[in-house]
């Protein structure tokens, strides 16, 4: 039985409307001169990158640019990356943009203090120490990459992604800024946010630090649900409901846009220490197989597996229900779980997120396959509150069919 948990985080986190113009002398108040600036061509083209690099350079730090980042980083574009830092040696790598372009940054500054290959970092807490100053940039609300101690790759060859976790990967400095997503176009203001709110929920309805499952001898860097990880999952469901459909509708609407970054960032913080579970394994083969965003794919799947884990969580899904402005006065507890479901539902449909797997192209022989490749991901189905086996989990994508 765990009776401890622990908290971890980014080193410092600055928020507010600005934070970006602060990232020179963050950089330098770390002993950096020399910064690798990873961002992608969209963000480039959008400007995103410019007070960025004025604000390393005016702070008499020089910027070397990588605009390779992708929607979902590759292994090609991390060992790119690594040759260019080896070439310019940079003093801090810089993640910009959405949880690709700061998971490329966290693997780039993993092997720039290691070497090897991202491979050999596949898995739970196998990266041997620290790695090189990080400060990562989020101009997406959804990811919490900036927090997280977590990267997914691609690997193109084998056509899998493949995960990387270590309390190692937490950046140095995360900067949130929400002035950097108001350009934001609305179905990624939808698929990050409604990934926001998957992190939340599975962190707030995850099994318990006092029972969770660790094999004797493994380690990870998840925990189960504890009081601060569980308080910090509520406000951001709270923010979500508040404030994705507007940041979606209304791109320019600030206040939106902060809450939403806010929701992030705290379902980051929330996560990443509790852990995901059960819609996070079940997406990984089905986002990768049909091409599809990964906040997209969880938001279609969250209702499912709520619906799967309503027996173990009736108290805390009658709390989602109230926390997302359902009137459960008069219901019975099982009525104000499916409340839950029902808003989570609705916001989805609301925000534009697609409601069925064949919807995103799936096709209905594929169902077992993604069960059993989904049933391979134990460090994330122990955060479940409850066990599923394969024909559990397949019953599960064919309601979501």
């Amino acid at each position: 039985m765990r009776t401890i948990w622990s908290f971890q985080s980014a080193g410092r986190i600055v928020f507010g409307a600005h934070a970006a113009g602060q990232t020179g002398e963050i950089a330098r108040s770390q002993g950096a001169t020399r910064a690798l600036l990873i961002t992608d061509p969209v963000l480039l083209g959008a400007g995103l990158a410019d007070p960025i690099r004025d604000s390393l350079e005016t702070a008499g730090v020089a910027v070397t640019l990588y605009d390779g980042g992708e929607p979902e980083p590759t292994i090609r574009a991390a060992l790119e990356c690594r040759a260019l830092a080896a070439e310019t040696q940079p003093d801090v790598v810089i993640g910009l943009g959405g949880g690709s372009n700061m998971d490329l940054a966290k693997i780039v500054a993993v092997l720039m203090a290691h070497g090897g290959h991202p491979g050999d970092y596949m898995g739970d807490s196998k990266i041997p120490g620290p790695i090189a100053p990080l400060i990562a940039i989020s101009t997406t609300a959804g990811t919490g990459s900036e927090v997280s101690a977590a990267t997914v790759l691609k690997d193109t060859d084998r056509n899998v992604k493949f995960g990387v976790l270590s309390n190692y990967l937490r950046p140095l400095v995360a900067i949130v800024d929400p002035l950097l997503t108001l350009s934001c176009p609305p179905s990624v203001t939808a698929d990050s946010g409604i990934d926001a709110l998957t992190h939340a929920i599975e962190a707030y309805t995850a099994v318990d630090n006092e029972t969770f499952p660790l094999p004797p001898g493994e380690v990870t860097i998840y925990q189960g649900r504890h009081p601060l990880g569980e308080y910090l999952a509520e406000k951001a469901i709270h923010l979500v409901g508040q404030h994705l459909p507007t940041a979606v509708k209304e791109g320019s609407n600030l206040a939106a846009r902060e809450g939403m970054h806010l929701a992030s960032l705290l379902a980051g913080l929330a996560f990443g220490n509790i852990g995901v579970a059960l819609v996070h394994a079940l997406e990984f083969p089905i986002g990768t197989a049909a091409h599809c965003p990964h906040g997209r794919g969880n938001g279609l799947l969250l209702p499912y597996v709520m619906e799967f884990n309503k027996p173990e969580r009736i108290e805390t899904m009658g709390r989602i229900a109230e926390i997302l402005g359902a009137d459960t006065r008069g219901k019975t507890p099982e009525a104000a779980a499916d409340a839950a479901i029902e808003a989570v539902r609705n916001l989805r449909r609301e925000v534009g997120i697609p409601e069925r797997l064949r919807d995103i192209g799936v096709r209905e022989e594929q169902l077992r396959g993604f069960a059993e490749a989904s049933s391979a991901f134990q460090r994330l189905l122990r955060v479940n509150p409850r066990q599923a086996t394969v024909d559990d989990i397949e019953q599960i994508l064919r309601a979501a069919y």
